[in-house]
């Protein structure tokens, strides 16, 4: 098991860090502006309660072992490229600090729907048909993923 620290998936502690982005902050890694990773990972948050719905991209026989790395220490690496997610990408605010606020509605969205239907899965292209718990876990790796990818560190503290 490796050592990583992953945020916690509350609002308060998230925001707090998109918080410190800036609009012209340059990635460690990858081509993303800090507007399009926000978007992107308000994406993701869309995808876990059904908002946004990607077909399934691996094969069924690969779900259990895509889904172990969920439970995993393991880190997204560095440089992936998911194939559902668009090579030429076009903003949908005029802001960075309104692309937060969309990630901010979102996310109070996925928590009132999960609280509301507390058994439902919904799908992910890699990792398959996921349960709150697990999209709580992702959505953790896949925060702390992009958050790094800017160089804005996760405190002992914050991490689930």
């Amino acid at each position: 098991m490796l050592n990583m620290n992953y945020i916690t998936p509350d609002l308060v502690t998230i925001l707090h860090h998109l918080d410190q982005l800036k609009s012209d902050a340059q990635p460690l890694w990858g081509t993303m502006s800090a507007q399009e990773m926000v978007e992107h990972l308000t994406d993701g948050v869309k995808m876990s309660y059904g908002k946004l719905i990607i077909p399934l991209e691996i094969k069924e026989d690969q779900i259990e072992k895509a889904q172990g790395f969920l439970d995993s220490e393991h880190p997204f690496p560095k440089e992936f490229k998911a194939a559902f997610v668009p090579k030429e990408i076009t903003l949908r605010h005029e802001e960075l600090e309104l692309a937060i606020d969309e990630f901010t509605m979102e996310w109070v969205d996925y928590l009132d729907y999960y609280e509301e239907n507390p058994t439902a899965k919904h799908l992910h292209p890699y990792f398959g048909e996921l349960t709150f718990d697990q999209w709580q876990r992702l959505q953790s790796k896949h925060i702390t993923h992009h958050l790094t990818q800017f160089g804005i560190p996760i405190s002992e503290e914050e991490v689930a």
